[in-house]
């Protein structure tokens, strides 16, 4: 299970409310205006060369008005605690804040299982100590789920499933965390790639998939018309995509123009063209 691309893209699609949940303290003066950019990992690889170590996402942060330095998060994600480093991860954001010009660097440590780790390090001899470091770590296998079941949050609401939860509190988990998704997401798009999200971290067995939808019907009806939906669109897409790739094999590369007409076309138009496509001795008699 790839628990870093998850959390990557969790973070890049809500970098503001990511910041909001995982380092609230400083998040306090991120207003609407503050603009956030994610750092590619390509230009972190160009710029730092042999130094460069892939972590899971830096966000820079900027002011409009200048009234602060840029402030600069870099957030990841850790799950087995025997490949952590605090020393890692001291070395990325020495190395970020040399690349970005700033010595304003948050750093921040999501941890999915619970861990032992110290949150700091000091480096000095017998009389002064002369680099102390220290992140900030998300705990959330020890936040307590009821205590976050109604946020506002999306990224804190779908990670509801990643909290401190009894046994008999775990359909009711996921009934939130789907809520959630559904009350403050609106493109369905995203609403299909986190319901996922919600799967994975959750892991209904059957019983308690039938135990959701009886408690909780209209969102269990809602999100079995998401994933037929899913499903009808995938399978027409995959039904365009062959078809583009007989035609140019019998007659040559398409127009984009007939790409788009086969690509926006109803499953029985696709059906009917895909017969056609053996016999047909020209494009014009495939979509006469």
């Amino acid at each position: 299970m790839t628990h870093d691309q998850n959390f990557k893209n969790l973070i890049l699609d809500y970098p503001r409310q990511a910041i909001a949940f995982f380092a609230a303290q400083e998040a306090a003066e991120l207003d609407e205006s503050v603009e956030i950019i994610p750092i590619r990992q390509e230009q972190l690889k160009e710029r730092l060369g042999d130094r460069f170590r892939e972590l899971d996402v830096p966000l820079l942060v900027k002011w409009p008005d200048g009234r602060r330095e840029a402030l600069l998060f870099a957030l990841e994600e850790h799950t087995d605690a025997n490949r952590f480093s605090t020393h890692r991860i001291a070395h990325y954001c020495l190395d970020l804040s040399e690349l970005c010009q700033t010595t304003r660097v948050v750093p921040v440590v999501i941890f999915l299982r619970e861990n032992n780790h110290r949150a700091s390090l000091e480096l000095g001899g017998d009389y002064q100590s002369y680099l102390k470091f220290r992140y900030l770590a998300c705990h959330l296998a020890t936040l307590s789920y009821v205590q976050h079941r109604h946020s506002d949050n999306i990224v804190e609401r779908l990670n509801l499933p990643n909290m401190a939860w009894s046994l008999d509190e775990k359909v009711d988990v996921y009934a939130d965390a789907v809520k959630g998704l559904l009350s403050l997401e609106s493109n369905i798009e995203k609403q299909l790639k986190y319901l996922d999200f919600i799967d994975i971290y959750t892991q209904l067995d059957d019983n308690e998939k039938q135990q959701y939808q009886q408690r909780y019907p209209k969102e269990f009806t809602t999100m079995t018309g998401f994933a037929e939906r899913f499903r009808e669109e995938g399978r027409q897409q995959g039904g365009a995509w062959l078809l583009i790739q007989q035609l140019e094999v019998r007659f040559g590369d398409l127009t984009s123009e007939q790409k788009a007409r086969i690509e926006s076309a109803d499953a029985k138009s696709l059906l009917l063209w895909s017969k056609r496509v053996l016999d047909a001795e020209s494009l014009s008699e495939v979509f006469q």
